[in-house]
């Protein structure tokens, strides 16, 4: 956890989950010197981690989202506004089910809330057969045209996944993402997310329908879809700027950081807005964006705190 800067306005707390790049980035310093926060790893996941000895039983999903409120309670935190990839959505999302007054929004990059089915489970059994854990994880992350490119990026995270010295513990985590339960989310029913919600997804990317289908599921009222183009499967790896502004607006549309200003991004995208994400004054229906290369933005919801979980 980084101190939060004593000049800067106080906010409620962030919490990361696989999202420790984007925090990174230049342009978001201006979001978290207003913020404490927290990268939380999954156990095993972090730096210098022993690997675990031969037969342990690593932590379902489940039992992962169970273990925030200690955190929360150790770090003396109230309510929080959480940022996570993959494994870290899916775990943030099922706390957030469980406590919805804990979590005042969340900004969730290539959730899958289902389950794997019998067909994907097989797919998955066959796949292990003929490719190594580092292929299939590194198939998980990009899509197959980013693989087949072979960018930069690819041979950056082929060399991490592939050198990896908690190979063995990253299987362990990568085995129980594959064995998650279902969040059981219905649009309307009694299993949804209550606070605000912003989804995005690469366009082509390995998670663009189930996060389609994740969007479909949330109140369209609380929820905001950001497709990103050119972004492959992992936005905020390839697309930190449009990202960082995106969450920057989902911010101010929770009454956060309002005295800050309009960026060369956000200008350019305002002839646009009407047509990719125009809202109604009630906000009736899904605040949904598919950005291009120069448009995007979020509209406002209800005020609200920030969390972003890392494992």
């Amino acid at each position: 956890m980084e101190p939060p800067n004593p000049n800067a306005q106080r906010y409620s707390p962030t919490m990361m989950w696989d999202s420790t790049p984007l925090f990174q980035f230049g342009d978001m310093q201006e979001i978290i010197q207003n913020f404490v926060r927290v990268h939380v790893d999954a156990p095993g996941m972090e730096e210098g981690a022993p690997v675990f000895p031969l037969g342990y039983q690593y932590p379902s999903l489940d039992q992962l989202a169970d273990m925030i409120p200690c955190i929360l309670q150790y770090l003396n935190f109230s309510t929080v506004i959480g940022v996570g990839v993959g494994a870290g959505a899916y775990i943030l999302s099922r706390y957030a089910l469980t406590h919805p007054d804990m979590v005042e929004g969340l900004v969730l990059i290539n959730i899958d809330p289902n389950a794997k089915g019998w067909m994907d489970w097989a797919a998955h059994k066959l796949t292990g057969l003929t490719s190594s854990i580092p292929e299939m994880i590194l198939g998980h992350l990009f899509s197959q045209e980013e693989l087949s490119g072979n960018s930069e990026l690819i041979q950056k995270y082929r060399n991490i996944v592939t050198h990896a010295p908690n190979l063995e513990n990253i299987e362990l985590y990568w085995n129980s993402y594959n064995n998650r339960r279902d969040l059981n989310l219905e649009r309307g029913g009694a299993v949804t997310l209550k606070c605000p919600v912003m989804l995005v997804v690469g366009d082509q990317a390995p998670h663009e329908d189930a996060v389609v289908e994740c969007n479909s599921k949330l109140d369209p009222t609380q929820t905001s879809f950001l497709k990103m183009a050119d972004s492959g499967g992992q936005p905020q790896l390839t697309q930190p700027g449009k990202l960082t502004e995106a969450f920057k607006y989902f911010l101010q549309g929770m009454g956060y950081m309002a005295s800050s200003c309009m960026t060369r991004l956000s200008r350019s995208r305002t002839a646009s807005l009407t047509s990719a994400a125009s809202v109604d004054g009630n906000r009736s229906r899904s605040r949904t964006l598919s950005q291009s290369s120069e448009s995007g933005t979020l509209p406002s919801g209800p005020p609200g705190h920030t969390m972003e979980v890392s494992c």
